[in-house]
């Protein structure tokens, strides 16, 4: 009997959609208002799913503390209040798009998770976008 659990997580983050191959003109054209070079920012909302059997001696897919305390430090303490672009490794030579943010912070947990654990990340940009990973 497979059950999914869920953690809801916040963090504030400044970004710039710019791909440094491009020209200033070709950035705006493909990125639009979020290629500004003095950056933007969105209070993002993200959603850990952790699917897998229920433990019959705990009665827990996953301790819902442990996953939170994953989250906090994997992703929290590493994104919150920061500038993507500036002030993280992850995103020095990646485009922090909502779809990379999603996959980064998918394999930040994916890692540190019992294998036996299905993980599906998802990521809101805005409550209009919305980005889903499952590892597919």
């Amino acid at each position: 009997m497979a059950v999914s659990v869920c953690r809801i997580a916040h963090f504030n983050a400044a970004h710039r959609l710019f791909n440094p191959t491009f020209s200033d003109h070709e950035n705006e054209r493909v990125f639009g208002k979020c290629s500004n070079p003095n950056y933007h920012g969105h209070n993002y909302k993200l959603e850990v799913w952790v699917k897998g059997t229920i433990d019959p001696v705990t009665g827990y897919v996953i301790d819902l503390k442990v996953l939170k305390e994953l989250i906090e430090t994997e992703i929290e303490d590493r994104f919150d209040h920061k500038n993507l672009n500036l002030d993280t490794t992850e995103f020095k030579n990646l485009i922090p798009t909502a779809e990379n943010i999603c996959v980064v912070c998918w394999q930040l947990l994916r890692d540190k998770l019992d294998s036996g654990l299905i993980l599906t990340v998802r990521l809101y940009e805005t409550e209009r976008n919305v980005v889903e990973y499952s590892g597919d």
